[in-house]
């Protein structure tokens, strides 16, 4: 049978974390299977859509390379792909479920209390009473001429219990007495999110549907719908939970880490792919590092584990840098130009700038700091800097060095990597010297900081002859 998966987010609000996890384990598990994998917008909350959210949804799957085979941008055999499109399909099979005696309609208003005065309840029902479901047909009739407005729900029989395997969770038993009788049509003709989920995952033909641990408990109601239709369900995958540092889950209304933050700070769509199919899922070997091929090759659903998992910043920046470190240095030049200062680009071997820091970069968007002192010398650094306990550096050896440094680079006839490397080391062997106390008061004399993006050398030769040995007579005055 061929795999059918789906992703199904509602035009509500922005891409997050745990929409773009659920995305891409359906992918992936399309693609390991040469399956199918669809997009499908789920539009029926009209109070809650946000404007630009679908734009939105093609744009993040867009950039994290998430190519969907059928959706509403590319059509397909089971269109139409957008919910609100599908209003009459819906109204169809709520009609089937009326003439069966699965479902009925309820006339009671919003407002209207859940239990009738005085009535005692068997056992903990959750939700609306089904007093409608008790309405003669003659009471049904009259309410119908008189115009009344109505839903339709579920009709679900208190006695038993629903019991299904879930691919994560394994076996789960629900007592129907926990249900309630849950609205599939609005009286606005739209379907709820539970009913035009079942309709069109089985006319769409889903084999497999991913979603978070949050619908487990919603699951025995699609159960029961499917039953009441004759209809296959497809396998069910619950996703853990995936928490914030405070320990709460992330959602959109907690202000979670959004796909559009994360790309903001600097992170690659790579990285991030790569960091969120590690939160739930382990490929069961020390492998952190995946790029999309590697994932869509390892990626089993079998570990997927039950364990909430932590989204962690730090760990994410950390898997950027080897994804920023493994970029081609073409691809690399092209991603720094947008982030380096116009006066750098303008005033220094940018391409030369990216070889160096490449290594160095853990968001994109560190690089305005990073070479920041390239272009401006913050001249009120502390002389401080340039006592170093490990290179056995203090004020005097630091501006004897410099001194006599000074002179050496002076008379350079070139000035390039190889030769101001060359005339250093020279320097120190003459001077019997570790090569250690002599780069470390001149990084600190040309760049004004304890931590550079790269060594002293790099930044004499990025700098050019004249402001090196400015800086370093600056230096020198501080000393």
């Amino acid at each position: 049978m061929e795999v059918r998966t789906r992703f199904a987010p509602s035009p509500t609000g922005y891409m997050h974390i745990g929409n773009l996890r659920t995305a891409l384990y359906a992918y992936l598990y399309a693609r390991k299977n040469k399956g199918v994998f669809i997009l499908r917008i789920e539009d029926t909350d009209q109070a809650r859509l946000v404007g630009d959210s679908v734009k939105v949804i093609y744009e993040s799957l867009a950039v994290t390379g998430l190519e969907h085979d059928e959706g509403p941008d590319k059509g397909g055999p089971v269109g139409p792909y957008v919910q609100s499109e599908r209003k009459p399909i819906y109204r169809e099979y709520a009609d089937k479920l009326l003439a069966s005696g699965q479902a009925y309609r309820c006339f009671c208003e919003k407002t209207e209390k859940q239990e009738e005065p005085g009535e005692e309840q068997d056992g903990p029902i959750l939700g609306y009473d089904g007093r409608c479901s008790r309405l003669s047909e003659a009471e049904i009739q009259q309410k119908l001429s008189a115009g009344l407005p109505f839903v339709i729900r579920q009709k679900i029989d208190r006695e038993g219990s629903t019991t299904f395997k879930d691919f994560v969770y394994g076996e789960i038993t629900v007592d129907h007495k926990q249900l309630d009788d849950q609205i599939l049509l609005k009286r606005d003709g739209f379907p709820t999110y539970n009913f035009a989920n079942v309709v069109d995952d089985h006319l769409m033909g889903i084999t497999h549907v991913m979603r978070g641990c949050e619908y487990i408990s919603s699951t025995p109601k699609y159960l029961l719908l499917y039953g009441a239709f004759g209809w296959t369900a497809p396998e069910h995958i619950h996703l853990p939970h995936i928490m914030g540092a405070n320990g709460k889950k992330l959602s959109k209304r907690e202000g979670s880490a959004a796909l559009s933050d994360l790309l903001n700070k600097g992170f690659l769509p790579e990285a991030i792919l790569n960091y969120i199919a590690l939160l739930g899922w382990n490929p069961g070997t020390e492998q952190e590092f995946f790029t999309k091929a590697d994932l869509i090759e390892k990626f089993d659903i079998a570990r997927i584990g039950k364990a909430p998992a932590m989204f962690d910043e730090t760990k994410l920046a950390w898997l950027n840098a080897q994804h920023v470190k493994a970029l081609p240095p073409e691809k690399a030049h092209e991603l720094f130009l947008k982030f380096y200062p116009e006066a750098v680009v303008k005033g220094f071997d940018a391409a030369k700038l990216t070889g160096y820091i490449q290594g160095k970069v853990e968001k994109l968007s560190d690089i305005p700091a990073m070479v920041a002192f390239l272009t401006r010398l913050d001249e009120q650094y502390s002389a401080e800097l340039f006592v170093h306990a490990k290179n056995k550096t203090t004020l005097e050896s630091s501006k004897a060095t410099l001194g006599e440094l000074q002179g050496i680079l002076s008379v350079l006839p070139a000035w390039d990597y190889a030769s101001i490397l060359a005339a250093v080391k020279g320097y120190a062997e003459a001077k019997g010297a570790k090569l250690g106390p002599v780069m470390w008061p001149l990084r600190i004399a040309i760049s004004g900081q304890a931590v550079t993006p790269t060594g002293a050398v790099e930044i004499a030769e990025l700098l050019g002859k004249p402001e090196t040995l400015r800086r370093v007579s600056l230096a020198i005055a501080k000393l």
